[in-house]
C-alpha cells in the first residue's frame, strides 16, 4: 500500500446533548471527497478520540467508511496507550472498509523502546496495515528512530505520521529506512515533502479540503513556485487552527462556516470570545465565510 497525498484528519460532529450527529459526519464526508482529498482519518486526535466510547468509536469509523463507499482512503484511527486496546479497537473495524490504521505512540505510561517495537507490532500483526503516528508533544515520547527502522521491516507497517514539528526528522527516517512520511503538520506540510515526505495527515483540509489538496499535488510535483504561494496565502489559517488545543480552533472554524455544530465533549470545550473572533477574522481575509 502507498499513501501519497492530503489525508484529512476528521473532526467528529456532536448534537447539542452531546451525540454524535452522523448526518453532519457524513455531509463532511461528501464534502470532503468532491474537494478531492486523497483519504480521511477518522476518530484520531482531532476527532476527539478520547471522549468516545468503545461502541461509539468503531461506529464513527464505519459511518464514515460507508459514506465514503470506496471514494477515499479510509485510515481509521484505532490506537491507546494500552496495547489490548489498541487491539480490540483495530479488531473492531477489520471489516468496516478501512483501508488502514493510524496507531498513537502510547501515551502516559512511557514504555521503553522494546515496549514500544512490542506495541505496534502486536497490532500489525492483525493484518491491517499500520501508519505509525509519532506526536511527542502529546504523547511525551518519541518513536526513536532505531524502532521505526526495526518496524518498517514489517510488511504491514506502511507509512509514518510525524508531528514532531522536526523536517530534519523526516530526513533521518528516509536515509535510515524507506518507511514513507506524512507530514502531522500543515505548517511543515511544505519543507517535510521538499526533503522527501508523500503527503499530509491535515487539520486544515478539514476546512480547506480543495486548497489543501492542491497544494500537496504542486509540492509532490515539484511545482515549488505554485506550492509556496498557496502555503503563504494559508499560513494564517495553518497558525490559527492551533490558537487553542486541537480540535478547539478547526471545529470553531468549521462552525462558523456552517457545517458542524459547536458542541464539545468534556474535557475539551468552547473556546474564548478572543480565539473565536480571531478565527473568524482569519476565514473572513481568505474568503471562507
Amino acid at each position: 500500500m502507498t499513501l501519497t497525498g492530503t489525508f484529512t484528519a476528521l473532526v467528529t460532529p456532536f448534537n447539542t446533548d452531546g451525540s454524535v450527529d452522523y448526518p453532519a459526519l457524513r455531509d463532511l464526508v461528501n464534502w470532503q471527497i468532491e474537494n478531492g482529498v486523497t483519504g480521511l482519518v477518522p476518530v484520531g486526535t482531532t476527532g476527539e478520540a478520547p471522549t468516545l466510547d468503545f461502541a461509539e468509536h468503531a461506529q464513527v469509523i464505519e459511518a464514515v467508511a460507508e459514506a465514503a463507499a470506496g471514494k477515499s482512503v479510509i485510515i481509521a484511527g484505532t490506537g491507546a496507550n494500552s496495547t489490548a486496546e489498541a487491539i480490540d479497537l483495530t479488531r473492531d473495524v477489520l471489516n468496516a472498509g478501512v483501508d488502514a490504521t493510524l496507531q498513537v505512540t502510547p501515551y502516559y505510561n512511557k514504555p521503553n523502546a522494546e515496549g514500544l517495537y512490542r506495541h505496534f507490532m502486536s497490532v500489525a500483526e492483525l493484518g491491517l496495515p499500520v501508519v505509525l503516528y509519532n506526536v511527542p508533544g502529546r504523547t511525551s515520547k518519541e518513536i526513536p528512530l532505531d524502532v521505526v527502522v526495526r518496524l518498517a521491516a514489517h510488511p504491514n507497517i506502511v507509512a509514518i505520521k510525524e508531528a514532531a514539528g522536526s523536517v530534519e526528522r523526516v530526513s533521518a527516517i528516509r536515509n535510515a529506512c524507506d518507511l514513507p512520511v506524512l507530514s502531522g503538520d500543515d505548517g511543515l506540510a511544505l519543507p517535510m515533502i521538499s526533503v522527501g515526505a508523500c503527503g499530509v495527515i491535515s487539520v486544515a483540509s478539514n476546512v480547506i479540503p480543495k486548497e489543501m489538496s492542491e497544494l500537496i499535488r504542486l509540492a509532490l510535483a515539484d511545482d515549488l513556485v505554485g506550492a509556496r504561494e498557496l502555503h503563504r496565502t494559508y499560513y494564517p489559517l495553518f497558525r490559527d487552527l492551533f490558537i487553542d488545543t486541537n480540535p478547539i480552533p478547526v471545529k470553531t472554524a468549521l462552525t462558523l462556516m456552517g457545517r458542524v455544530g459547536p458542541t464539545f465533549r468534556l474535557p475539551l470545550c468552547e473556546p474564548s470570545a478572543a480565539v473565536r473572533d480571531q478565527l473568524s477574522r482569519t476565514l473572513r481575509s481568505l474568503s471562507l465565510l
